[in-house]
């Protein structure tokens, strides 16, 4: 992997922000919201609300406000939150921290379970095991996740069994067994549907990788079936795989808005709906902002994946 590659791909990650930045701010200005109303309320007189509006900038041309929304932002500072009055900054990266607390766990799970799962089902393909893994994908794949979370909360949390918690969060600083104990739920959610979609583009991999020219080379030469499975086809079915999990950390960190919501996880999905709720624009544009931005890292990390694990690809 070449130095102007990696110069070129973290270029096009910062024009990326900058094009999401400007689709965020215009997107939440067509919102039927106006700053100066939500903090004075609908019975603000017009000279308090026009005193507001000059005060914060909001009768400055479209292109003026933006650029001191984005400024602010490249200082570390993404404006007061309408709902609380307190600064937006430390609350979404709060909020940022433990949603990815819940990917990390996640995708630890994922990794571990449906890479072995995917293996098994293509090296036994058209046999029970095959037949039960793919069952079990098909089912994961299908139900979504505010489905699986739901039932999750009625049976493991309910009061019969009581075996996690319904909801809170406790942090691991303060208490990381219990900690792990509040987040059980929500990450067992993510880690069912993603290792149904992990566990389904592995088996998919492997079985064209199993029938591929190399591979019966590799068989002709004598060489072990356990040989020719895990020194020959799986690592050349291993890129897909790690681009779908390199992408599904955007998805863990910001797509988990209902299963924050059903554990009411206090991440940045359920900052998300706090703020539409409330039409809390800084709390949106930030919140929104950073999601992109997160998806657009891993597109990233899924490129240097590639580079980095298939010597066959050349990236000038």
């Amino acid at each position: 992997m070449s130095i102007g590659f990696l110069l070129k791909r973290l270029s096009s990650l910062v024009v990326t922000a900058i094009i999401v930045s400007i689709i965020v701010f215009s997107v939440t200005q067509l919102l039927p919201a106006n700053a100066a109303t939500m903090i004075l309320g609908e019975y603000a007189t017009p000279e308090s609300l026009a005193a507001l509006n000059a005060k914060l900038g909001l009768d400055d041309p479209a292109w003026a406000q933006y650029w001191n929304w984005f400024s602010g932002i490249l200082h570390g500072d993404f404006g007061i939150s309408l709902r609380t009055g307190q600064p937006v900054g430390p609350v979404i990266l709060s909020a940022f921290g433990n949603s990815a607390i819940l990917a990390v766990c996640a995708l630890f799970l994922v990794s571990l379970i449906s890479i072995p799962l995917g293996v098994l089902a293509a090296a036994r393909r058209g046999k029970p095991v095959d037949l039960g893994v793919s069952l079990i994908s098909y089912l994961g794949v299908s139900l979504p996740e505010f489905v699986l979370a739901t039932l999750l909360l009625a049976w493991l949390a309910s009061p019969a069994i009581a075996l996690f918690p319904a909801s809170g969060y406790v942090p691991f600083a303060e208490n990381p067994l219990k900690a792990l104990h509040h987040i059980a739920l929500p990450v067992l959610t993510l880690t069912i549907v993603l290792t149904a979609h992990v566990s389904r583009m592995v088996r998919s991999e492997m079985v064209d990788t199993l029938e591929s020219d190399f591979v019966r080379a590799a068989r002709l030469r004598g060489l072990s079936a356990k040989r020719v499975l895990f020194r020959h086809a799986l690592p050349n079915s291993m890129l897909p795989a790690i681009t779908v999990i390199a992408l599904d950390i955007g998805y863990l960190i910001g797509g988990v808005i209902v299963v924050e919501e059903v554990f009411s996880f206090p991440g940045v999905g359920r900052q998300l709906i706090l703020a539409i709720q409330n039409r809390d624009l800084p709390m949106l544009q930030a919140g929104a902002l950073l999601m992109a931005v997160t998806y657009a890292a891993a597109n990233l990390l899924a490129d240097l994946a590639y580079a980095l694990l298939d010597k066959r690809i050349q990236f000038e």
